[in-house]
């Protein structure tokens, strides 16, 4: 009689083999988990760098844009090499346009000086007013261009009858951290002084800028004024 055929009984896994099973699918998980963020995060770096090479770029054009607008603009504003010469309202209007679109390309400060400057030679003395103000406040450490600015907020006042205003501007020019103008402040306000009716107070600014200032362009009329002062 032939020996039964037992069945044989599959071995349970010992507690080892399912604690390495469940190790490595736990590693798994992880590794895929981290892939998956790797890859999220270098999508994030890859369009952050786009970004950032498209910017630079845009702002590479904008400014080589600007400069060539604002260079023809300054030709216009000093009339060079135009044919036939514009007439000073066409001139003006023309450069004024073009600083516009300078500063719009690229926001510069000499282009928003400039757009005030127009203003101011068309006339438009309000309009000049605002962008020299808006000028100080964005540009106030501009030390190149900040006495200028104030030199023509004075020249803006003095249009517009505003004595008060233009003194008080002169002040502010005279107290700025650089000596560029300085010499300028006390000759105009000198001069004011003089239209005032205040001859005294006028030559103590005209000895002051002879004294501080030797090799100021307004030395002579200075100077001038106190020896007419002596003599009269």
């Amino acid at each position: 009689m032939p020996k039964p055929i037992k069945k044989r009984i599959p071995k349970k896994p010992t507690s080892v083999e399912v604690n390495v099973k469940d190790k490595l699918t736990s590693l798994k998980d992880i590794i895929d988990e981290h892939q998956k963020t790797v890859l999220k995060y270098g999508a994030v770096i890859i369009v952050t760098f786009i970004a950032i090479i498209s910017f630079i770029i845009y702002s590479h054009t904008s400014d080589k844009k600007a400069k060539i607008l604002d260079y023809e603009a300054y030709k216009i504003y000093y009339n060079e090499y135009q044919k036939p010469s514009l007439n000073k309202e066409e001139q003006y209007k023309k450069a004024l346009d073009l600083f516009k679109k300078a500063y719009d390309k690229k926001k510069k400060p000499i282009s928003l000086f400039y757009i005030a400057a127009c203003y101011y030679e068309l006339g438009k003395y309000d309009d000049a007013m605002t962008t020299l103000k808006d000028f100080t406040q964005r540009y106030s450490s501009e030390d190149n261009l900040i006495p200028l600015a104030y030199q023509k907020i004075t020249m803006v006042y003095v249009k517009k009858g505003d004595i008060p205003g233009a003194m008080k501007t002169l002040d502010n020019l005279y107290n700025l951290k650089v000596e560029f103008y300085k010499d300028f402040a006390l000759m105009e306000y000198g001069r004011l002084l003089e239209k005032e009716g205040k001859k005294d107070k006028a030559m103590n600014k005209y000895k002051e800028l002879t004294t501080k200032f030797p090799n100021s362009p307004f030395f002579d009329e200075a100077n001038t004024k106190l020896l007419e002062k002596k003599t009269s």
